[in-house]
């Protein structure tokens, strides 16, 4: 069978077109997400330029099913890539972890261990003491960058594995000072030192 021949026959309504049709919905679904994370994030230009091209493909993908509705294949096509794309848009927000969390962290157990770690990690916090049912408590205030998450989250539950925090998104912030990034090695060097010091 030649190429003019492949054309011609029913291998591009049956095949080429869900499959068109699946990679359309993953990149217009997943450009949805970023195009949410830049709303959220205040990015109001960006925004917009990606929503006009993620209509532009999604109409190209529901137009090709309503051209050929007797083919089954384009409304799995059609799901499946929908299905994929927001797992690929889940992903892709976690690699570009953009913006800035506030971390509320609650405890009624001595914060010293817990602060002292969180600092000598390079993040800065606030305490308050605060009251709870019948316990006083000691509530972190801290804002840190969204890729660091993980590693305030690791700190807490370290101290205290039943630690009460609460994570949200910061979508504008007035002034805020943020310490450098401390690696492993500079942190081990500045513990040594508060050591001595000590």
């Amino acid at each position: 069978m030649d190429f003019v021949t492949l054309l011609n026959s029913d291998f591009i309504g049956l095949i080429i077109i869900p499959v068109f049709i699946f990679l359309a919905r993953i990149i217009d679904v997943s450009m949805g997400t970023i195009r949410i994370i830049f709303i959220s994030r205040g990015m109001k230009y960006v925004a917009p330029v990606i929503g006009f091209f993620e209509m532009l493909i999604w109409l190209f993908a529901i137009s090709r099913i309503i051209l050929e509705m007797a083919n089954i294949l384009n409304y799995i096509a059609y799901a499946g890539g929908f299905a994929v794309g927001t797992f690929v848009g889940m992903a892709i927000e976690e690699i570009l972890a953009m913006g800035y969390l506030s971390v509320i962290i609650t405890t009624s157990k001595d914060t010293a261990e817990m602060v002292g770690k969180l600092d000598l990690a390079g993040y800065k916090i606030t305490v308050v003491d605060t009251q709870g049912g019948t316990k006083d408590r000691k509530m972190i205030f801290a804002i840190i960058k969204r890729d660091k998450l993980r590693n305030v989250i690791s700190i807490i539950k370290e101290v205290d594995a039943n630690v009460f925090y609460a994570v949200e998104n910061i979508q504008d912030m007035h002034e805020i000072h943020l310490p450098p990034d401390f690696s492993a090695r500079k942190r081990s060097l500045l513990l040594k030192f508060r050591r001595k010091a000590a």
